[in-house]
Parts: structure tokens; C-alpha cells; sequence
């Protein structure tokens, strides 16, 4: 099979779907690689470092395109590269479907299979694809959260540990899966006090046991989170509904009882956000203020770590990658069920339910087209 990769477009994304490393790797499996130029240069890696690898230099993203049968991203495609995508062709990326009609729609018109990273899932509901960009953003949410704490840049002017004779930041965290946990882990680390809020009571018992003392735990409710963010400095949205939309757990109306200068990070931004007034931003300009509260909003937060994430992603991919190459998109799916949960748009058809029912569009079991 010959695979392409593209240099990624959306704005500030310096992140690559396939690292050198990972090029021999489908190298020695029999395939060919050809990637567009520079297309690594974000992350350290040269045009050099490819070809040493076995890849061939492409010029340009509509080459790419025009010749790979399987094309490996890391953020889903926007508006320019919508018509570079064919039928027949099998897109390997991260897609949100559910958080944009307009990319459904593009997709479902392009005839091509798309296989989303966030929705390949394990017999344990565990989803290997996501889970690495989750621990980046995860662990990035409350250093962005310190940041804008800051006054200079909008925030309340507090320290997250405080220091002895004052007291530490007051950060909650909602949803206790892997974007809440490593975000808990790292504002813990930094001395504030913590409170995760997920609803499910058995992982709030394995994080209690798990986290240290100034980390507590509370049911997920409205009632509850209306209560906490009151006092919150820093609220980290880290709530992901497996390729759906998710849920609004702060509303406008909390916002005003919030502080000002209070932060917000909603790290589920990019599946809608668990925040009524958050949307999507970018790392060229990535907060606004709504009712004192500063909102941050980065979509491709990972983005701006990308050595560290373009490594992390290859490392997850990579064998699901080799997969789809040495059997075909149905082959492979059919072979294994945790690539077959990441189908979403197979040759015009919606197959994953979620993003059907998110805009009302026709839904067609997964079973019809293998």
C-alpha cells in the first residue's frame, strides 16, 4: 500500500501523523511511504531524516493526495484540503465528527473511509488512540490554567501552590478519565488543591486511593459543580462522551457566580466543550473573557508540544497503522474490533451512531458496509 502524509494546515499545528521512525517501520512491512516536504520540520524531524527512512519528498499536499491510498493526519481536514480527498481513499486521523456538520458533510460527499483515532476503542472501553494526546493535553491544562492565573495576562494573580502563609489555588477538575486524571496529577504536583468531580463512584474510589492528600474527589451533579465553581480559581474541562458531542456541565449562568479573573481550560473543546460559553481557539490567540472569566480554548492544544506528541501519537498508531496497510481498511476492521469502533464514514454512509444522531443525518450500521 502506498501511504501519504501531508504537512498539517490548521493554524499553529506543527505536529506529524508519522515520524521517521515510523516510516521504516511500514517500510519493512512492504510499503511505500511518501510524505510532504517539511512536513516534519515542526517537531525536529528534516526532510533528510525521511529519506533516510525510506520515504519519498512530495511537493505538494495535493501529490499527496492524489497518489496515496491511505492518508495518515493528526487533525481532521479543513475546508482547503476537502477536495484533495477521494473516493476509495482511507483516511487514518483524528476527526470530531461530531463537533462539525460541515467536516461531516465533506466527508460523507469524498466517498472516502474514515477511521478516527478518538473512537478506536479497546474491549475495555479504553481508547488507545486518544489516550496519548489526553495525557499531553491533560498535563498542559493546568501549566496553560497557571499562565493565565497570571494577572499580566487577565488572570486573578494567583500562584497555583501558593507559598507558606497564603493559601494555594482552589482547582477543579471535571471528569476523573485520562484528560482529568494526569491534569490532577500535575495541579497536585504544582501544590493547589484539587478536587476532581467525575460520575462514576468506583473511579472516584480508585483516584482517591490513587491521588495524593490536597486531591479530593466529588460526584459529578449540577448542583455540585455549581457549588464548587464559585470558589474556583481554575476550572479544567476534561469530560469526553466516546465520538459524541459533550455534555454542557458549566452553563452561562454559573459563569457569573464565578470570581473574576478566574481561569477556564476546556480541554473537551474540541468535541464541543463541557463549557455553555467555551469555543474553539487557537494558539496564535488563544483566550477571551466572558463575564470576568478568561476562557481558554485551544483546540489542538498538544500542537505546541509537538515533538513530544508527534512521537507519542506514532508510538499509538503505528500498529493499527501496519494493520490497515498490510490487510485494507475492511479486512483489517473486520480482523480486529477495535479498529472496526473507529469506522465513522465509510463511502458515503455514516456508520458511527453518535455523529448520526448529532445532526440528525442518516445512520447506517457498521455491519452494512463489511
Amino acid at each position: 500500500m502506498l501511504i501519504g502524509v501531508p504537512k498539517e494546515i490548521k493554524p499553529s499545528e506543527k505536529r506529524v501523523a508519522l515520524t521517521p521512525g515510523g516510516v521504516e517501520t511500514l517500510r519493512q512491512h512492504g510499503h511505500d511511504v511518501i510524505v510532504e516536504t517539511n512536513c516534519g520540520v515542526g517537531c525536529g524531524f528534516t526532510n533528510d531524516d525521511y529519506i533516510a527512512a525510506g520515504a519519498k519528498i512530495i511537493d505538494t499536499a495535493a501529490e499527496v493526495y492524489g497518489q496515496a491510498d491511505m492518508i495518515m493526519k493528526v487533525k481532521e481536514p479543513i475546508a482547503p484540503e476537502y477536495n484533495l480527498i477521494r473516493k476509495g481513499q482511507t483516511l487514518f486521523t483524528y476527526f470530531h465528527f461530531a463537533a462539525s456538520r460541515e467536516l461531516t458533510e465533506a466527508m460523507v460527499k469524498s466517498g472516502a473511509t474514515c477511521i478516527a483515532y478518538e473512537t478506536v476503542q479497546k474491549s475495555d472501553g479504553s481508547l488507545p488512540l486518544l489516550i496519548p494526546m489526553s495525557e499531553v493535553a491533560g498535563r498542559m491544562a493546568p501549566q496553560e490554567g497557571a499562565k493565565y492565573l497570571e494577572h499580566p495576562m487577565g488572570g486573578r494573580g494567583v500562584l497555583l501552590g501558593g507559598v507558606p502563609g497564603t493559601k494555594p489555588a482552589n482547582v477543579i477538575v471535571l471528569g476523573g478519565g485520562v484528560v482529568g486524571t494526569n491534569a490532577a496529577k500535575i495541579a497536585a504536583g504544582f501544590g493547589a488543591r484539587v478536587t476532581i468531580f467525575d460520575n462514576n463512584l468506583y473511579r472516584l474510589r480508585y483516584l482517591d486511593d490513587v491521588m495524593p492528600k490536597n486531591v479530593i474527589t466529588q460526584m459529578s451533579t449540577k448542583s455540585n459543580i455549581r457549588e464548587a465553581v464559585k470558589d474556583a480559581d481554575l476550572v479544567i474541562g476534561g469530560v469526553l462522551i466516546v465520538g459524541a458531542k459533550a455534555p454542557h456541565l458549566i452553563t452561562r449562568d454559573m459563569l457569573k457566580t464565578m470570581k473574576e479573573g478566574s481561569v477556564i481550560v476546556d480541554v473537551s473543546v474540541d468535541q464541543g466543550g463541557c463549557v455553555e460559553t467555551c469555543k474553539p481557539t487557537t494558539h496564535a490567540d488563544p483566550t477571551y473573557v466572558v463575564d470576568g472569566v478568561v476562557h481558554y480554548g485551544v483546540a489542538n492544544m498538544p500542537g505546541a508540544v509537538p515533538y513530544t506528541s508527534a512521537i507519542a501519537l506514532t508510538n499509538a498508531t503505528l500498529p493499527y497503522a501496519v494493520q490497515l496497510a498490510n490487510h485494507g481498511w475492511k479486512n483489517a476492521c473486520k480482523g480486529n474490533k477495535e479498529l472496526e469502533y473507529g469506522l465513522n464514514v465509510v463511502e458515503g454512509k455514516i456508520v458511527y451512531e453518535a455523529v448520526a444522531e448529532a445532526f440528525g443525518m442518516d445512520y447506517a450500521p457498521v455491519s452494512s458496509v463489511l
